[in-house]
């Protein structure tokens, strides 16, 4: 998706030992790192030392992880353990055979407790060749700006395609992100309820939820324009 500064490389192999160290995953997990997971490299890291752009509180660093998959497929909870046991804010780049795909999730400090990251929902792209150009990392005054912005590209290159409303924040952006997950999900449950119902008068209801809940998911997908417009979010290409 991005390409890096030289002078942010780092290619440091992360053993998953250290994962397990400060994560503290579950027998299960750790099979799954075993199964899914070939190796995991530290690439780059953007801080002030490496990209020339000031800190901001609890915005500090951002670093990006490679993992090279043994099979191609990857359980969310790997991302989600990493993403527990490292303070800093990541983006994930996963390789196999010759094939990319780039995934990150909202992750903010907890209110509740000191100093424990809370990791929201992820967003992932769809598989692409890894030899493709990529695109330089979008202006910032900041890591924190960075941060959003290299996140919201991640959002609209995601298959929801989610961009941002007008004066709608990155947190606002994310649960509207969910809402819309849950809506589609919603929609194929009714739609494959409403295949397989015979009575008439109960399709007729199941259609009428159907209908109602398209409705919603429109609603949420919509992105206002500065003229007051509606449109549809275009989505776009990693």
């Amino acid at each position: 998706m991005f390409l890096y500064p030289e002078r942010a490389r780092k290619n440091r192999i992360l053993p998953k030992s250290k994962v397990y160290g400060y994560a503290h995953p579950s027998r299960a997990t750790r099979q799954r790192f075993i199964s899914e997971v070939d190796q995991i490299v530290w690439r780059y890291k953007l801080a002030p030392d490496t990209i020339n752009l000031p800190a901001q509180p609890g915005i500090e660093e951002i670093q990006v992880f490679e993992i090279a998959l043994r099979t191609g497929k990857l359980k969310e909870e790997i991302l989600r353990t990493i993403d527990r046991a490292i303070p800093s804010l990541l983006f994930f780049e996963l390789t196999y055979r010759g094939q990319i795909r780039f995934a990150a999730a909202y992750k903010r400090l907890s209110e509740a407790v000191a100093g424990q990251p809370v990791v929201e929902t992820y967003f992932e792209t769809p598989w692409q060749a890894a030899t493709l150009p990529r695109q330089p990392l979008p202006i910032a005054l900041n890591l924190s700006v960075l941060y959003e912005l290299m996140l919201r590209q991640y959002m609209r290159a995601s298959p929801i395609g989610l961009c941002a409303r007008i004066g709608e924040t990155l947190a606002e952006t994310v649960e509207r992100g969910n809402q819309i997950r849950a809506k589609r999900s919603e929609c194929q449950k009714l739609e494959t309820r409403l295949r397989r119902e015979m009575q008439f008068n109960r399709k007729v209801e199941i259609n009428a939820a159907l209908r109602r809940s398209r409705a919603e998911l429109a609603t949420l997908e919509r992105t206002s324009t500065p003229k007051g417009r509606v449109v549809k979010n275009p989505g776009t290409d990693a």
